[in-house]
């Protein structure tokens, strides 16, 4: 083999290799099954063709069958007639007509022949095609099961050589997740114990009961003040509330008085009214 036969060689492997891993059996079958229902539907094409030539060719028999007729009347006309010239030329034209006829009654049968080969064709293609996607199917859904099963065991091996890092790491996170609950508690207790105060402040023991006692003794003493505040309040409210009920009992006798007033001179001036008139 010469080198340049051997390098050939080596790029045709090398091609067909790329192309095996780049190649999808699911998408080759597809395309394989759009290409045999092109075919198909081109046979179709050609079998609806066929038939509207064959039936142009139906229709023009069927007019020279009456001009046929025609001329069998002319020529029985012109006998009549005594004109054997026209029935002669009648005769030969209807003769010429029968010919056209037979001549399109064997293109028709060649045709209808041709038909019925295309139909059968079409027929067994069409079968060939449904067998075909039935068995596609199956192979895409074997290709796609096996496919499945493939990731899931790559992915099962990869977990297998990175078990020990995964559990490195889970022990790393609960150690300092341990670590952070014990510092929080530790903090929650010194805050609750004060330790953060005394550390800060430069007063000892004896100071802070003192400023305690003296925040008590002031916080009682403002209480006693708001309750006073509150007792005049109310004894000034009670004041108020009987000075009010007693203007207005001093109003409803005024009124009482001036409707007595009112209804006296009314009975004057009725009386009055009495004597003007007799």
């Amino acid at each position: 083999m010469g080198i340049l036969s051997r390098a050939s060689y080596v790029v045709r492997s090398k091609l067909n290799a790329l192309l095996n891993r780049a190649e999808d059996p699911t998408e080759t079958l597809d395309y394989s099954y759009e290409q045999m229902r092109d075919e198909l539907q081109d046979v179709k094409q050609g079998i609806a063709d066929l038939t509207t030539q064959k039936k142009r060719l139906e229709i023009q028999k069927r007019r020279l069958e009456e001009n046929v007729e025609k001329h069998n009347e002319q020529a029985r006309e012109a006998v009549r007639q005594d004109r054997d010239d026209l029935a002669r030329q009648a005769l030969e034209k209807k003769q010429a007509k029968m010919n056209q006829i037979e001549e399109l009654e064997g293109q028709i049968a060649d045709l209808q022949s041709t038909q019925d080969d295309l139909v059968e064709k079409k027929n067994e293609l069409q079968n060939r095609i449904e067998e075909f996607r039935t068995k596609k199917e199956t192979m895409k859904a074997r290709y796609e099961a096996a496919e499945a099963s493939s990731r899931v065991s790559e992915a099962m091996t990869g977990v297998g050589d990175e078990m020990s890092d995964v559990s490195r790491a889970i022990e790393r996170a609960e150690e300092r997740t341990d670590e952070m609950e014990a510092r929080s508690e530790a903090m929650d207790e010194l805050v609750d114990t004060g330790a953060f105060d005394d550390a800060m402040s430069d007063k000892d023991s004896i100071d802070r009961e003192l400023e305690s006692g003296r925040s008590s003794a002031e916080v009682d003493s403002e209480l006693e003040t708001l309750k006073a505040e509150m007792g005049d309040g109310v004894a000034a409210e009670s004041e108020e509330e009987d000075a009010a009920t007693a203007e207005d009992a001093a109003a409803e006798t005024d009124a009482t008085a001036e409707v007595d007033v009112d209804d006296a001179e009314v009975e004057a001036e009725l009386e009055e009214l009495k004597d003007d008139e007799n």
